[in-house]
């Protein structure tokens, strides 16, 4: 199958018509159009259904999504790995939950640098699911996360604990709070949370990623849970306060890595991870 098949796919998925495609990918609408016709008829099912409304996703088609996605990474981690620079020996992938690059994973990977220069990293971001995917198929080399799930043949090793508090854009503000944001920290962060907060209602606003909560807050107000790490600069700035009285919960980060794969590069990887970790200040 033609790589740019899958790539046309996905890019149709994300923008929900072949117009937007077509803009995303730099050809015409009736390349897309082609492209999708071809995979349509290689696999004798629709993968879309087509309307005024733009393009939907048929089951077929969500089907397809997940091994699109697989091609389309198997890909490029290839090229990153058989197109080394020259002077390099190694290559490495590196997947984590997007809060662990503020602060703990760009220190590793500097660390990395230094310590194994001839290695050629690929940084990503990812949620735990599609971590685990990539650890079990072999595109990425390690993962760091939260709320690892056990598979046959990948190791978990707890790094730190992360101190998440709950913090507002005004001093004055306290709890409940009608403008708080739940953001999806795993099921450590949840069970804390609903023990703490058993007649909470179902908050109106809620995000999956830390970053989206953050920006939703900075720019409107409100209060969330977040890793210590992540928002003491705000803290010092001025920026954000910490809720008065509130809990500090503690949720565990971990690394997940392959079992089979004693590669050098695998052990010194995990070796600074580790050594980040001891760094890591104990949680509140």
């Amino acid at each position: 199958m033609d790589i740019e098949f899958a790539r046309t796919f996905l890019a149709v998925a994300a923008a929900g018509n072949f117009v937007g495609a077509a803009a995303r990918l730099h050809v015409t609408q009736s390349t897309v159009s082609a492209r999708i016709q071809a995979l349509e008829n290689r696999f004798g099912a629709r993968l879309f259904q087509r309307g005024r409304g733009g393009a939907e996703l048929t089951p077929a088609g969500q089907r397809f999504l997940r091994h699109a996605k697989a091609l389309v990474q198997t890909l490029e981690q290839a090229c990153h790995e058989v197109g080394l620079p020259a002077g390099f020996r190694g290559s490495l992938t590196l997947a984590g939950r997007i809060a662990l690059w503020e602060g703990f994973l760009p220190r590793w990977a500097q660390w990395m640098r230094r310590m194994a220069p001839d290695i050629s990293l690929r940084m990503e971001i990812g949620m735990e699911e599609e971590m685990i995917q990539g650890l079990v198929q072999g595109t990425v080399d390690i993962g760091v996360m939260y709320t690892p799930e056990s598979r046959p043949g990948l190791g978990t090793e707890r790094l730190f604990d992360e101190s998440l508090l709950l913090v507002g854009t005004a001093p004055e503000r306290g709890w409940p709070d009608a403008d708080y944001v739940h953001i999806d920290w795993g099921q450590e962060f949840h069970a804390q949370f609903t023990t703490r907060y058993p007649d909470t209602p179902p908050p109106a606003l809620t995000a999956n990623i830390g970053w989206l909560a953050m920006q939703y807050l900075l720019r409107n107000g409100g209060s969330a849970y977040f890793p210590a790490r992540m928002v003491r600069p705000l803290l010092e700035q001025g920026r954000l306060w910490q809720v008065a009285n509130s809990p500090v919960f503690t949720m565990p980060a971990y690394v997940v890595y392959p079992l089979h794969n004693r590669a050098e590069a695998l052990d010194t990887a995990l070796r600074g991870l580790r050594e980040m970790a001891a760094e890591e200040p104990p949680p509140a």
